[in-house]
Parts: structure tokens; sequence; C-alpha cells
């Protein structure tokens, strides 16, 4: 097995990577994500920007990574908040200049409040800018400005870039094929993520609240230093057909289904992942046969991953299959071809099947190349999520199938064979969810082995 390469190593050769593309009359120019508030004077928990992250891995706010390839003096460069005894007291410890040089592989790097200073200097001459436009408004207007600063001086022998390119068209199409260090965090994120739902179906009861299930996800996210990808969505009855549905203060009721839409972030890279179970560990006969075709939808799109199929081959797959079971289950009437092709089935399955999946849940990364759908290479990670949704008052529908609503999610790696699916740490089986749920939660076991007479737990041990 080949040792993932350290961190220092994983950002330094991105850095090169990036730095070949662009040529070495280049400058790149990526600031780090600000600090939102949330409220009053209250700020959100600090999530530094993915591009800015994939390139320097620094955590900090108020930060600006340049790239300058060929640069005799140095090629990398931080611009970094410096140190503060003081204002660290408050809000934690920050590397500084040093720390950016001497831990995060800095070339050089300057104080922050320098930057109008220096940077400039570094876009002299220079044809080429790399910059993402739109992300941060205020940033950008800093950025123009220092390039027409440059261009009120051209007279004097400053001459300022001539062009301005999309820095995450290039950087980007990195990010979208994972290197083995990633993947490793990738499997670890999937690992977290599958064993939350794990837990979140042994707890399920009925008369429990969805907020208490979206508890029981979140905290075996933080027990192993991860956190939420995304706001989870618990939604059970007919909060199962909301799409996005994340108020999760409903009762579990006896007899009715829950969605469980919940992925972890472990180290900046994410997991999400659909579950779909009975809220009393049972299915009924009808969303046993709702499950089933997701569940087949499921299978048959995961099958199509793999090298050389194009991007929209899974989700054709899905549809055919899900088409084909909305017939079956007497919900579409109809030659199953043709409703497909009428996108009758939208009524019931309105999203598509999956979506890159990285350092953003929703990843970087082009589906298209011109007019084609892109073509599937290994390193790509996506999402693979068949549902459907059959929310109560829909017309022509009975009523027993009304209020179910189901999908499975799983993330799935593009590998040199097929396809690695990240995410079956987490039964989908509708069988092995049953099973599943009628096992005793795991309190009740450690409680069950204490109450046993000393003798017996000898015995047992022995055993």
């Amino acid at each position: 097995m080949i040792k993932p390469a350290s961190p220092a190593e994983e950002f330094a050769r991105r850095r090169s990577a990036l730095m070949r593309l662009m040529g070495r009359d280049a400058i790149a120019i990526v600031p780090a994500a600000p600090v939102r508030r949330r409220n009053n004077d209250v700020d959100y928990a600090y999530r530094q920007d993915s591009d800015f992250h994939y390139l320097t891995g620094f955590g900090e706010p108020e930060s600006v990574a340049v790239l300058v390839p060929g640069r005799e003096q140095a090629e990398y460069i931080l611009f970094v908040r410096e140190r503060d005894p003081v204002r660290e007291t408050w809000d934690g410890r920050r590397a500084g200049p040093a720390g950016a040089r001497r831990t995060y592989g800095a070339h050089d790097a300057f104080p922050i409040t320098d930057i109008d200073e220096i940077l400039p200097g570094l876009m002299e001459n220079r044809a080429k800018v790399f910059y993402t436009m739109g992300i941060y408004p205020e940033f950008d207007q800093r950025v123009v400005g220092w390039v027409n600063g440059l261009r009120t001086q051209a007279r004097n022998g400053r001459h300022p870039p001539q062009e301005f390119v999309a820095l995450d068209q290039v950087l980007h199409e990195l990010r979208l094929f994972k290197s083995r260090t990633e993947l490793e965090l990738m499997r670890e994120a999937a690992r977290i993520g599958a064993q939350a739902h794990v837990r979140a179906m042994r707890f399920c009861r009925p008369g429990r609240m969805e907020y208490e299930l979206m508890a029981e996800i979140v905290h075996e996210f933080r027990r192993h230093g991860a956190d939420t990808s995304y706001y989870p969505i618990v939604g059970s009855g007919p909060n199962s057909c909301i799409l996005h549905y994340n108020e999760n203060d409903q009762p579990l009721r006896d007899g009715e289904v829950v969605l469980i839409d919940a992925g972890c972030e472990y180290e900046c890279y994410a997991s999400d992942i659909t579950r779909t179970f009975p809220v009393n560990g049972r299915f009924s006969p009808e969303q046993r046969a709702v499950y089933d075709v997701v569940h087949e939808a499921n299978l048959a799109a995961i099958a199509k991953v793999r090298p050389g199929n194009h991007w929209n081959e899974p989700h054709e797959a899905a549809v055919r299959v899900v088409t084909q079971g909305l017939v079956r289950l007497g919900l579409l009437k109809g030659r199953p071809a043709k409703l497909e092709r009428d996108g009758a089935y939208r009524r019931f399955f309105m999203h598509r099947t999956g979506h890159w999946l990285g350092m953003d849940v929703h990843d970087v990364g082009d589906y298209k190349v011109g007019d084609a759908w892109r073509v599937l290479e290994p390193g790509m990670v996506l999402t693979i999520e068949p549902g459907i949704y059959i929310p109560r008052g829909a017309r022509g529908v009975p009523k027993r199938f009304q209020g179910i609503g189901v999908r499975i999610e799983d993330d799935v790696l593009v590998t040199r064979s097929g396809a690695e699916v990240l995410t079956d740490g987490v039964p989908k089986d509708a069988d092995q969810i049953e099973a599943l749920m009628a096992e005793p939660p795991e309190d009740a076991k450690r409680a069950a082995v204490r109450a046993l007479p000393r003798a017996g737990r000898g015995r047992r041990a022995r055993a």
C-alpha cells in the first residue's frame, strides 16, 4: 500500500500543480473566508474557504495566499494576522508570519496589514491575474484597485497585468480529482457518517422527536472530531416528502417512515448520506414496496458508476427503474418507456440522482464538457441518491401510499475498475434495516450484563 503524502507535501503538490497550469507570467490571489456574523455580537463558527484550504491548509481568517510561479525570492507567499497576545487571549492562537513559514510551508509571509504596500509590487510585469470574482465582493474591489493603481503608474515603468483569468476554472478541475490523502479523509468522513446513521436507526422509537434523532446524529459526529457538513434533515411521515425539510420538530409516529439526510465534515471533507427507515422498525407493505423500488434504483445507478461512462448514465438508470416501479405500484399508468421520455416520473422523483462530493457537499467540477456529459474518471467522487416522494393529498394516489417519502443516498468513488461505495457501513437493504432496528440498544445490552448474577457474568465471560 502506498502511504499518503504528509499534509505539508500534499499542499505543496497542489500548489505546484496549479502553478504549472498558470504559467510563469501569472499571479494567483486567493483570499481566506471572512468571519460571518450570526447575530448581534456572535459569530458563526469559522470555516475556511475551500479553495484557500485546498492550497494552504491554513485555517485562520484575514489571510491571503499569493502564488507567483518562477519568482526567485518566493513563489508562495502568505499574508496573515500578526501575533497579538491580547487578542489571542480572547480569540485563540495565531500563527503569525513566522508560523506561516515554519508550519505551513510559505516561502515568505507578511502581516496582512502590509498587503496594500507589497501585493501591487508582486503583480508588476505579470501578464495574468488568476482570481475568482464574485465570491467576496469587498475583496474584489481591492484586487481591481491594485491593478488600476499600477495602470496609473505605467509611465513610470510599472506594468500592470493585462488579463484577469477565472481561477476557479483551473483550480476546480484539480479539486475534482481526489488524491490518496483526500480519499482517506473522505473514507473517514463516510465511516463516521455511516456510524451516525446506524446510531439513529437503533435509537428510533415511536413517540420520540425528530430533533432527538438529529441529536444522536450530531453526537456521533462530534465524538469523532467531525462536524455537520450541512444542517441535517430529519423528516418523518409527511415531512419525508419535503426535500429540504429542516424544522426537525415533529414527533415520530408509529406506522410512519423517517428520512434522515445527514453528513459530516472531517478535516474539511464531506460525507453526504440519506437513509429512510420505519419509525417502529417494520416496513408496512406499501412502505416496503416504495422502498424496494428506490433501493433497486440506487443499485442500478451505482452499477453505472465506472470509468468511461458519462455523468448522466447513473441518473438515466435510476429514472428507468423508478418509472417502471411507479407503474408496478399503480402510481403511473402507461408504457414505461413513453412515461420516461415524457418525464412523468418527475411528479414523484423531481431531482437528479447525484452531484460531485469533496470539500464542499455540492462540490466543484463541471458536469458537461462543451455540450456533452462529462466522462467519469478514477478519482472522482459523487453521490447516488434516487428517491420517490408521495405527499399527502396527492391526486389520484391511493391513501395507503400517501405520506411516504424515500431517498437512499450513498457516496461513491470512481475507481480504475468500477466503483467503491464509501458509505456501505450503514445498511440500506430493507431486511437488514429491520434486523438492525430489532437489536437491543447498546445501553440496554450493557444494562442486561450489569443485571446478570455474578456467577452468570463469569460463565458468559469464559464462554
